[in-house]
């Protein structure tokens, strides 16, 4: 006998109504995506940082900083509705359409950000709570408010707040920032200007007619491309740091020297391709996330027994705490 269900679009499932929903856009505000890359490389600060953190209070510093990572993405998200409305990739957003209201995604981001900082405090110390505000208040006032609408050079500079994740790890397991964790930032810094401008430049009209002024929009694609290049090849040399300084073997080394040869390759081809190849910058963009996956993680695996030994306890932390 043959089946008589009838097909249901996921947007109409019962777990759509109701709480679940609104709960789905809340979610939606902190930007998730961005948001497990800065949880990751914190995460990787944290563990390969000398010292030791109690399991569990590392634990709830990560979930502070993936708090704070959040907020920052709602705030990002409440000041800039009027930009996504217009553009085709943000358009469907919650605020642009109307399922959350701008004063519920301030209120929202605000004291996300309060809890997350205090939480921090608690868990870890004062250096990484006070980064950490430092950081959604760059990314929120000096980025979002300020550069992003009235520069090109908004992703160069913004991207500094992106970048501070990994010290704000080390900063919660050590209580101070070195210069290592000085390093890490670094890498990420470099990183941002080619990742999100090889993005922009496939979403330049969405950009024009947002009036952002993105590199691709004010100077064109050459000279987005040159740039790209120069900051790909300046990461290069700088991704080999950790294993230069000591911090990282030769597990870390070997993959930065082939991610950074691959990172240069592509932004090679994306800088010799035609203004209709889109197929070169949306190569890059996609590998560049992988690129800092791979480089953190490889870092994380350097750190021998440390990192397993701290999941273990974290796992046996968690286990007692519910009784297992």
């Amino acid at each position: 006998m043959k089946s008589t269900a009838i097909a249901v679009p996921l947007t109409q499932l019962p777990w759509r109504t109701g709480l679940m929903a609104p709960l789905a856009d809340f979610v939606s505000l902190m930007k998730p995506r961005v948001m497990s890359l800065a949880v990751f490389t914190a995460l990787v600060g944290l563990m390969v940082a000398p010292g030791r953190l109690d399991p569990l209070l590392g634990c709830i510093a990560i979930v502070a900083i993936a708090a704070g990572a959040g907020a920052a993405g709602v705030l990002n998200m409440w000041y800039d509705a009027d930009i996504d409305a217009v553009m085709t990739r943000t358009a469907g957003r919650p605020i642009p359409r109307g399922r959350v209201s701008a004063g519920g995604a301030l209120v929202f981001g605000l004291a996300l950000a309060v809890a997350a900082v205090v939480a921090l405090e608690i868990a870890a110390n004062l250096a990484a709570a006070a980064l950490l505000a430092f950081t959604i208040f760059f990314y929120v006032v000096v980025y979002t408010m300020w550069l992003k609408r009235r520069t090109p050079q908004n992703i160069v500079i913004g991207g500094a707040a992106g970048a501070l994740p990994p010290a704000i790890g080390w900063a919660a397991a050590t209580g101070h920032v070195g210069l290592e964790p000085l390093v890490l930032f670094l890498i990420v810094f470099l990183w941002t200007p080619p990742h999100f401008w090889a993005l922009a430049l496939n979403r330049a009209d969405e950009y024009a007619r947002a009036g952002v002024p993105m590199l691709p929009v004010v100077a064109g694609r050459a000279a987005t491309t040159r740039q790209i290049l120069i900051y790909s090849i300046l990461l290069a040399p700088v991704s080999l740091l950790p294993w230069a300084l000591g911090f990282a073997g030769a597990i870390y080394g070997l993959a930065a020297l082939a991610g950074g040869a691959l990172f240069v390759g592509l932004a090679l081809r994306l800088r010799r391709a035609g203004a209709s190849d889109r197929r070169a910058a949306y190569r890059l963009f996609g590998f560049s996330i992988a690129y800092l996956f791979v480089v953190f993680a490889a870092l994380l695996a350097d750190s021998g027994g440390k990192a397993s030994a701290l999941v273990l306890a974290w796992t046996s932390t968690i286990l007692s705490a519910v009784g297992v």
